[in-house]
């Protein structure tokens, strides 16, 4: 059977750049924060979600905004997962049609990597494509294993093409052998995200095409949105996203991608 491998913790300062050190402290800092929330018993909202299987609640926290925590039982031991989440990374678009890119930038000893993930269009998509380029970081306590991720602005990549640069404020996906059955794996996904300015469609010469806008909303009555032909997609006003449309897009993301992953797993 695979197994986990232990992340290497110690880390040589004097065999790495300032700008490692960095990375480093930017995962272990999200590790911290999202053990800090894991703790937390009290200020959950449980939200409705189709697929019962999975439990999916959010809560408000200072300096992160709302915050979404899916769990579920997935029948594949720890290690497997941990594989397909951090070591194979770069093979989640074969298996995640969400994503069309997910690269590498970076590694950082064995347990830290900076990355670039674009999620794919799609018609229909309320908020647009988007890119995010994030510091992801590994920990393990006891049997449980931590994959956390963060926005990183120490790494300067050009901004993309018909793409919005959102903002991962914290992830933390957590890993646990179910109890009494070690074939099995407690998933629990910390996520809280910020999209930034609603997307808006482009020409191949990159000017705006099709995009209809409309003044902010008055007295409390959201702005219409649009369907482009174009890219067959809905648009919203540049720089307006409800929060309603957030935050039921973030949770079905999550959602999801879990329904993604388990097919992936259970595949022959």
């Amino acid at each position: 059977a695979a197994t986990c491998p232990e992340p290497d913790g110690d880390v040589d300062p004097s065999r790495i750049s300032s700008v490692d050190l960095s990375y480093i402290a930017q995962g272990e800092t999200a590790l911290q924060r999202a053990l800090s929330i894991l703790q937390r018993r009290a200020g959950w909202q449980a939200e409705r979600m189709p697929d019962t299987r999975i439990k999916m609640s959010s809560a408000a926290l200072p300096g992160l905004g709302k915050v979404f925590r899916a769990e579920v039982v997935l029948a594949v031991p720890v290690a497997r997962l941990h594989r397909e989440l951090f070591e194979r990374m770069e093979q989640m678009p074969q298996w995640n049609p969400m994503l069309s890119q997910v690269k590498v930038l970076q590694r950082v000893g064995t347990d830290t990597l900076v990355t670039h993930e674009v999620t794919a269009p799609s018609p229909g998509n309320l908020v647009g494509q988007r890119d995010f380029v994030s510091v992801r970081h590994r920990g393990r306590r006891d049997t449980t294993v931590y994959l956390v991720g963060t926005t990183t602005h120490t790494e300067p990549l050009p901004l993309q093409d018909r793409c919005i640069r959102a903002e991962s404020r914290l992830s933390c996906i957590v890993l646990q052998p179910l109890a009494g059955d070690p074939s099995s794996t407690h998933f629990t996904w910390l996520l809280s995200i910020d999209l930034k300015a609603s997307a808006t469609a482009f020409t191949r010469g990159g000017t705006h095409h099709g995009a209809q806008t409309h003044p902010p909303p008055r007295d409390g009555h959201p702005p219409r949105t649009v369907f482009d032909q174009t890219w067959g997609c809905f648009l919203l006003p540049k720089g307006w996203i409800p929060a309603a449309v957030v935050n039921r897009v973030v949770p079905q993301s999550q959602a999801d991608f879990i329904e993604h992953l388990r097919r992936h797993l259970s595949a022959p």
